[in-house]
């Protein structure tokens, strides 16, 4: 594989911990949800930033996809959705849902767009059959 960005983020601590970016702009304080038990708060958690990597990554798909078939996005945007539940044997399990907003585009369109966005992110390639993903398109009424 030929490389084209990499980057390196060491976190201290785990869920209640410090999490920094190699040159300094994510650095940030980690804290358990209190749904997991934890304080809360103004911390973020490791599910808050999956969703915002996988939206921002999704969403970046979306535009190539749509460059490709020649089709304006609009003012679009993508909204991940991400739930750490609890599998019948205990173990912790990641799902997401991924809202494509993508207005003034018919449901054919979106359609085609929304799927084929989700074969070439890599998020969403390296999510594939290791958690569940759900895909929706959101249109203008």
């Amino acid at each position: 594989m030929k490389n084209l960005y990499k980057t390196k983020v060491t976190t201290q601590g785990g869920r209640n911990g410090h999490t920094r970016s190699e040159d300094g702009i994510l650095d940030m304080e980690l804290k358990k949800p209190e749904g997991l038990g934890g304080p809360g708060g103004d911390y973020s958690n490791p599910e808050q930033l999956f969703a915002a990597g996988y939206s921002a990554c999704y969403g970046s798909a979306l535009e190539h996809v749509a460059k490709k078939h020649k089709v304006d996005l609009g003012d679009y945007s993508v909204t991940a959705t991400v739930k750490l539940g609890q599998t019948d044997s205990g173990n912790l399990q990641l799902s997401a849902i991924l809202d494509a907003y993508i207005p003034g585009v018919d449901v054919e369109t979106g359609e085609k767009l929304v799927n084929e966005a989700h074969e070439v992110c890599p998020y969403s390639r390296a999510t594939r059959d290791n958690i569940d993903v759900t895909l929706n398109l959101l249109l203008d009424e």
